[in-house]
């Protein structure tokens, strides 16, 4: 499955841990060429090292015009072109809204939800002169479907990705690019490591399939997205959440 992908031009920023190096490796498994971008370069080209298939590490700051700009550059004079984007950037510090700063809530929204717009932007002109291209963004269940105390600019942010995707995709599906998001739930990566058993063992009770999400989980259905399979989808959101949206409370799981 996939094969479409075999020898495609890949971007995934955010990519050096969790979900975006998740994508970046299942790309590369599928044949893609990927541009791992990070702030960290040294994070980066470790990545890149590790999941093969010619992969190469960049670091920019996703946030800004330039950075972007210079991330598409090298991806387009690396591979020949751009065929993919996934805008996975993204940070999630918690802030009860008594406590949260303006700074705070910008950070948010500059890294989470501007830097989609400015990473679209700087790859279309690569994939027009390609004839086509696919965007996938990593948007989540907390905010369009969600909340969560202390991450109402998280939320807002994530929401946003999804209204800025649905007309992304009417503006540029003449040029043949197609713009759909994944929505991850509770995902296990580095930053649930330490948080012990315990929280673990309760953020599973609360999901139907009764465990945490692996990053392959996410990187499947950003597959599916990038592939010629998906050709005819567009603005979708793909909710990865093993069900975790679906019950009314836990009283609902108990009754199982």
């Amino acid at each position: 499955m996939f094969i479409s992908l075999e020898g495609k031009s890949a971007i995934v920023t955010g990519a050096s841990r969790g979900i975006g190096r998740g994508i970046a490796a299942g790309l590369a498994g599928a044949g893609a060429k990927v541009l791992v971008v990070s702030r960290s370069r040294d994070e980066a080209g470790a990545v890149a090292e590790a999941i093969g298939n010619g992969a190469v590490g960049f670091s920019a700051d996703v946030a800004s015009p330039e950075g972007c700009g210079a991330m598409a550059a090298e991806a387009e004079a690396r591979f020949g072109g751009i065929d993919i984007l996934c805008a996975n950037a993204g940070i999630f510090p918690a802030a009860k809204l008594s406590e949260m700063t303006a700074d705070d809530f910008d950070h948010v929204m500059a890294t989470n939800l501007r830097s989609t717009f400015l990473s679209v932007q700087a790859v279309l002109p690569a994939m027009e002169r390609g004839g086509k291209g696919r965007v996938i963004l990593t948007s989540s269940i907390t905010g369009p479907v969600t909340g969560y105390p202390g991450w109402s600019h998280y939320g807002a942010s994530k929401a946003g990705q999804l209204g800025f995707m649905r007309t992304a995709a009417i503006e540029l599906a003449p040029r043949n690019i197609t713009v759909n998001a994944v929505m991850p739930g509770n995902i296990f990566t580095e930053g649930l490591e330490g948080m012990g058993a315990d929280y673990i063992a309760r953020m599973e009770a609360s999901i139907p399939l009764k465990r945490l999400g692996r990053v392959e989980d996410i990187a499947n259905a950003v597959l599916f997205f990038a592939s010629d399979e998906a050709a005819y989808v567009t603005g979708q959101g793909l909710v990865v959440d093993g069900g975790q949206i679906l019950p009314e409370s836990l009283g609902a799981l108990e009754a199982m």
